[in-house]
């Protein structure tokens, strides 16, 4: 398949190093289960997280569906990724990781936190919470995202793969969410900055939809608008919110067709 400027769709993520943050539960374990699928043999995937135990009983579930002849190597890293030295772990992970030896690099930027929504932007007054929220959502995704493109810099048959996990969030306030929509706008913008400079790398935000997931529960649970409270009770009641699998589908076959602008901002509801 062949876009309109000459890119041509692929039918797997071919021979890559693919690294999923937030992989031990709700959507990025689903993007983990998904991606170990499209991935070619002699292929490296690195899934990070706070919680060494559910990293382990993902990667149990892959090895248990892979065959051992595709050669997949999966790499488990424990580490809080709003803390330097968390960050300095996947990094060092990631840069272990001999180039020459994989065609594709490919990181999604899925892990994020939904922050305090009880409470409203001007209840926020102490910069130590809301710095510590920044560290995690937004600083540390700068600082992976250009850690693994200097780690595999620009060179003749390397596709390299920037993703952001985004949101509606970022386009549109949502009362009672301050930090959650400052979050998101900023690493959304980040993104389409990073389109601009590195043409070569093919850079998208992805917002997955409502998903059924342990923050959708504290969304509808603790959120301080009652009407926003209200809504996401309504989407739930009538079966609206989406499964992590849908919307994970959706986001590899916008990877494999390669059609998207780089920097785009692309729904799960727009394909």
């Amino acid at each position: 398949m062949q876009t309109n400027d000459g890119r041509t769709g692929n039918a797997d993520l071919g021979k890559a190093l693919c690294i999923i943050t937030g992989a031990s539960k709700g959507f990025g374990r689903s993007l983990a289960q998904l991606a170990s699928t499209l991935l070619r043999p002699g292929s490296v995937m690195v899934l990070v997280a706070r919680s060494g135990d559910k990293l382990r009983e993902v990667q149990s579930e892959i090895s248990g569906t892979i065959p051992a002849k595709d050669g997949l190597e999966i790499r488990c890293v424990e580490a809080d990724l709003g803390r330097k030295e968390g960050l300095q772990e996947v990094v060092r992970v990631v840069s272990g990781i001999e180039p020459q030896a994989i065609d594709h690099v490919l990181l999604i930027n899925n892990a994020s936190a939904l922050g305090d929504v009880s409470r409203f932007a001007a209840d926020f007054t102490c910069l130590a919470e809301v710095d510590s929220y920044l560290s995690f959502n937004v600083s540390s995704m700068l600082c992976l995202t250009a850690s693994v493109l200097k780690a595999f810099p620009r060179r003749d048959g390397l596709r390299r793969s920037m993703v952001n996990v985004s949101s509606l969030c970022a386009l549109q306030p949502f009362k009672s969410w301050s930090l959650y929509c400052m979050g998101k706008a900023a690493r959304e913008m980040l993104f389409r900055v990073l389109a601009e400079e590195e043409p070569d790398v093919r850079v998208l935000n992805y917002a997955p939809g409502p998903l059924d997931t342990d923050m959708q529960l504290e969304a509808r649970s603790l959120s301080g608008d009652l009407e926003l409270r209200q809504t996401f009770n309504s989407l739930h009641a009538s079966g609206q919110l989406l499964s992590c699998s849908q919307s994970a589908t959706k986001l590899m076959q916008q990877l494999l067709r390669d059609e998207f602008e780089s920097g785009a901002h692309i729904d799960y509801y727009d394909v």
